[in-house]
């Protein structure tokens, strides 16, 4: 019998801030698609691993931060089967209730947005039998009813990031779980990943 094909949809900045909540540190340095490839089963075959996040250059954190993103990006870059879709970050002010200061933040943007699209031209280009999406962002919950409407035959699996949930998401897939330790400890990237021009990445220090 064929395999059931799977297309991953990895909500990047909902994933990090996960493993962040556990204090998983030391599994930032994550293989996408060796992830996307160990949360299969047995009778699944790997279709697309589409990830999704926010450059942090425009970002004003700390240039630690910045370039371990950099890296961490150039090496997901090598991984075939592997696309990334950019989102961006949007300045904006918010005045404090207390004393009144107005102070700047950046917000995430097109995440959401840009996952719902991949997610609704792949189904209607019959990419997939099964939709694998890692987030629990309650945002997705339309994109999800949409597909499993149009395309009663498809599925749509969440797989909730540690320490994160969503009840709508819940109500609405066609099943979840959440992400373990041993899937991510069983996913990481090598200590060195080397770039197409020959230049060697080294996993951050600070992720170890």
């Amino acid at each position: 019998m064929p395999k059931e094909r799977v297309a991953v949809y990895v909500d990047g900045f909902n994933l990090f801030y996960g493993m962040r909540a556990r204090g998983w540190r030391k599994y930032y340095w994550l293989d996408l698609q060796k992830l996307s490839e160990n949360l299969l089963r047995r009778n699944q075959s790997l279709a697309t691993t589409r990830y999704f996040t926010a450059n942090l250059m425009r970002h004003p954190s700390d240039p630690g931060k910045r370039f371990r993103q950099r890296k961490y990006l150039e090496a997901l870059h090598t991984s075939p089967g592997l696309s990334i879709h950019y989102g961006y970050f949007q300045p904006q002010e918010v005045k404090c209730s207390n004393c009144g200061n107005i102070r700047q933040t950046f917000e995430e943007k097109m995440t959401d947005v840009n996952i719902s699209v991949e997610l609704l031209k792949d189904a209607q280009d019959d990419l997939f039998d099964t939709a694998m999406i890692i987030s629990a962002d309650s945002d997705l919950v339309g994109p999800v009813q949409a597909v499993l409407e149009r395309y009663p035959t498809k599925r749509v699996v969440v797989a909730f990031p540690p320490k994160r949930s969503s009840f709508n998401l819940r109500q609405v897939a066609s099943a979840y779980f959440v992400i373990g330790q041993d899937k991510l400890r069983r996913s990481q990237l090598p200590q060195t990943v080397t770039r197409p021009d020959g230049y060697i990445l080294h996993r951050p220090a600070a992720w170890t």
